[in-house]
């Protein structure tokens, strides 16, 4: 299945009343504007708002870090979902929002999981209808996950991977936060980026309307960046979000086998003793 549904799909996935559509707008570093209110003034018909926030671990002073298995399971539960659900996410505007989303649920194991390509805005543009309000409210549902570990990587193996240098790291975040030109956005926030990482900006493998470039484009950019079949990538930025464009960018380009550094330049850049890195690629 892939990670994305096309414009012309979507009349067909409109019809069809057991596909569950989820919004997970959310605001980056920088943005202001309000994604409740933006969801409640506009959405698909019948989506609920899949709010980034709480789905997150509660514990954990990083933004954005991943649940638990058995918060996630309750909180898809209580959406109504269960792991025979169709999901498909959406966003309006930024693309890492939904792709953060399809990520937490492959994370979990969740296998029938796309985003809708190009957001709200596809939708719109291929005449659909879209309301206001508040989310609806489905019947709790008992849900369990599957998780697949390999998707995920944690500050000690990523220490084990910058010794070893045995895995590409692409760092989705701007090339004046990865060289460290600019103070990051979060205070106690090191500037600069993990040794021997690659700078992709999340917005390279996007082309200027933010859809996907195609597959062949994607596939000979990562290859540059020093990625194969047999590499098993692992993408990073500053909170675990833009990541998830290079991931999602990772699957159609073939290269399935993938990680994403889930504490990513927020935890990296705030831990003692991290070794960090101003200069060039490598």
């Amino acid at each position: 299945m892939s990670p994305l549904i096309s414009g012309e799909l979507l009349h067909i996935f409109a019809k069809d009343n057991t596909i569950r559509f989820l919004d997970t707008t959310l605001a980056l570093p920088g943005e202001t504007f309000d994604p409740r209110a933006r969801f409640h003034d506009c959405h698909i018909p019948g989506s609920q708002y899949f709010d980034m926030d709480v789905f997150s671990d509660p514990q954990s002073s990083l933004p954005h870090t991943v649940p638990s298995p058995a918060h996630f399971a309750d909180l898809f539960g209580k959406l109504g979902i269960t792991p025979q659900t169709h999901v498909v996410f959406y966003d309006q505007g930024n693309t890492a929002s939904a792709c953060r989303a399809w990520w937490m649920a492959k994370l979990f194991g969740h296998e029938k999981v796309q985003i809708i390509h190009g957001g709200l805005g596809t939708w719109q543009q291929q005449g659909l209808p879209v309301e206001q309000g508040a989310s609806p409210t489905y019947t709790p549902q008992t849900y369990h996950p599957k998780t697949e570990y390999s998707r995920i990587a944690g500050l000690g193996d990523m220490l084990e991977h910058v010794r070893l240098q045995n895995r590409p790291i692409l760092d989705a975040r701007s090339a004046e936060r990865f060289y460290g030109k600019v103070s990051e956005p979060r205070a106690g926030v090191k500037s600069g980026h993990i040794p021997g990482s690659r700078n992709i900006p999340y917005k390279t493998v996007l082309d200027e309307k933010g859809f996907f470039r195609p597959a062949t484009e994607l596939e000979t950019l990562f290859l540059h960046a020093g990625v194969t079949a047999q590499t098993h990538p692992i993408t990073t930025c500053g909170s675990g979000m833009t990541a998830a464009v290079l991931t999602v960018a990772l699957e159609l380009a073939g290269f399935t086998s993938n990680a994403l550094y889930d504490g990513s330049w927020a935890e990296w850049g705030s831990t003692p003793n991290t070794p960090i890195a101003n200069g060039q690629n490598p």
